[in-house]
């Protein structure tokens, strides 16, 4: 096999693309699958020390293709290991991959564990994992690259310090268990909706789980929007029913749809049935429309306001913490009732048309005629034509009778054209962002 260089640390790995010998791309390393039984001091199993030449052997590495799906690809099979690419090599079998009882994934299992130093110097969160070829081919794991706070100074400030570590020089014992879901989700109480989507998606079942129990309703709501639909279905089946009743509530009405469509007919019911019935009957409008038209496209509570609103009262709607950019870039207006299927739809006012006039100005003299809205049963191709003639970052939508049924944003229209596995084409930096490095 030809490799350069011959040890490498994991994280530097996550994300990158792997190739197989016509260049053709199959998709993107997420984990490192290596063998229980090697394990040697870093044992979850026995909690002993272990021997020089017995660290964990690597048996291969976990792919995610197209539509978000993990395959195995044994290590016999990786030719080359680069800076910016892994190239494989023979047929790749495309079945999903199902971790054995003899395996442990390294980024899911060891990644953020806690480690005791065997040179007595306390405990350690290990932050990467390198890898090493041998002479006779095989990967083994050989060091950690683990952080440790202490204490500085008489005002007890905490200092984090970071070191690189023999495998041998680390154990894992039973009692020393993988970061608490409540410590995650407190180290990411900040993170964007989209990176903690990102980081919980590179977890097992098991531990996806776990953090998404520990989540808020709303901040789970804002995540699961940003999983793959795989994923989402995964944590929502593992909610109390009342519980993930509660979560679909604080999702955005498509996204809930959307998520909706992916259970049983009779797990939608039950779930539709708990939730708030103002909540479901916006989701059950949605779930009527076939796939693909404005309809099932749309978010069904606008800023929808009447003509004898006033632009402080526009303004005031936009500011709302809950409204997404997108639909805060117009105010729709209608005439009474204002909860959609409105009456009848008059006309959009831009945002920017709002900041120059004065508060008391009335909405209804403002409306931009000039963009006419899209039929609720029209198709995903018309509404891209649209939005992308006019510069549009939001498109109402009516139905046969003229009635403002919803709305359409630019972000709807690019979740429904860009391939399955679009996150995973953002800039291809890899997740993790501590110790990636080559040696």
């Amino acid at each position: 096999m030809s490799t350069t260089p011959n040890k490498i640390f994991i994280a530097r790995l996550l994300g990158m693309d792997v190739f197989d010998p016509l260049g053709d791309r199959l998709g993107r390393l997420r984990d490192i699958v290596v063998l229980k039984q090697s394990f040697g001091a870093l044992s979850a199993l026995t909690g002993t020390a272990g021997q020089k030449g017995k660290e964990p052997i690597v048996v291969g590495i976990v792919i995610e293709v197209l539509g978000k799906k993990r395959i195995f690809v044994p290590m016999t099979r990786v030719t080359t290991i680069e800076s910016s690419q892994i190239i494989c090599t023979g047929l790749v079998n495309l079945r999903r991959f199902e971790q054995r009882g003899s395996e442990a994934l390294v980024v899911a299992e060891i990644f953020d564990r806690k480690v005791r130093l065997t040179d007595g110097s306390g405990e350690a969160m290990v932050e990467d994992v390198a890898m090493e070829q041998r002479r006779n081919g095989d990967w083994f794991l050989s060091e950690l690259f683990v952080s440790r706070a202490h204490e500085t100074g008489g005002l007890l400030r905490r200092r984090k310090d970071t070191l690189i570590v023999d495998w041998n020089e680390a154990i894992l014992s039973t009692d020393l268990e993988p970061q608490a879901a409540t410590a995650f989700v407190e180290n990411h109480a900040n993170a964007n909706p989209a990176d903690l989507a990102d980081a919980i998606h590179e977890m097992n079942d098991k531990r996806m789980v776990e953090v998404a129990h520990e989540l808020q309703d709303e901040r789970l709501a804002d995540v699961l929007q940003e999983l793959p639909e795989d994923d989402q279905v995964e944590i929502l089946s593992h909610l109390d029913v009342e519980r993930a009743a509660q979560v679909l509530e604080e999702m955005e009405p498509d996204d809930a749809a959307d998520l909706l469509n992916e259970l049983s007919d009779a797990q939608r019911e039950e779930l539709l049935h708990l939730m708030e019935p103002e909540e479901a009957d916006d989701v059950r409008r949605l779930l009527e429309y076939e796939e693909g038209t404005a309809g099932s496209l749309m978010n069904p509570v606008p800023i929808i306001l009447s003509p004898e609103a006033t632009v402080a009262e526009a303004l005031a709607h936009i500011r709302q913490e809950e409204i997404s950019p997108a639909m805060a870039a117009a105010v729709l207006v209608a005439r009474p009732p204002l909860e959609t299927p409105t009456g009848k739809y008059l006309g959009m006012v831009h945002m920017q048309q709002l900041l120059r006039y004065p508060p008391s100005e009335l909405v209804g003299t403002l409306l931009d005629s000039s963009i006419e809205p899209v039929s609720d049963m029209s198709s995903l191709a018309e509404i891209s034509r649209i939005l992308a003639t006019y510069d549009l970052t939001i498109i109402p939508v009516v139905n046969q009778h003229d009635r403002l049924v919803g709305a359409i944003t630019i972000d709807d229209v690019l979740d429904a054209i860009l391939p399955e596995d679009w996150r995973t084409y953002d800039d291809g930096t890899p997740i993790r962002k501590v110790g990636r490095r080559f040696e």
